[in-house]
């Protein structure tokens, strides 16, 4: 059973290219490090301060197996680092999902 990582970002409204750079950046640094990222998601219409993140991954145990080698991943250290010292990020909220497969 695959699992998709729903991020939910409540993001400083005034910072969108900023925070548009953070998620370019996680473009490479997420499937090297073995997520397989549907993509990330900006504010168009309606809200301006939510933007969304989708990573799939084959298991609960491969997610945890990617997020240490994500914790070890110099590119996405300063990604992180990048994002706490511009303040972008005011709120974050996972959850996780699973695909609704026609009846068999």
């Amino acid at each position: 059973m695959s699992v998709t990582c729903c991020i939910r970002y409540r993001i400083d409204p005034f910072q969108k290219e900023a925070f548009e750079a953070y998620a370019r950046t996680w473009l490479e640094v997420i499937p090297a490090c073995g997520g397989d990222l549907v993509g990330y998601f900006m504010p168009h219409e309606g809200s301006n301060d939510t933007a969304l993140a989708l990573i799939s991954f084959d298991s609960l145990a491969a997610y945890e197996a990617y997020r240490a080698r994500l914790r070890a991943d110099e590119a996405g250290a300063a990604n992180f680092r990048f994002a706490e010292e511009r303040r972008l990020i005011l709120q974050e909220e996972r959850s996780f999902l699973r695909k609704v497969e026609a009846a068999s």
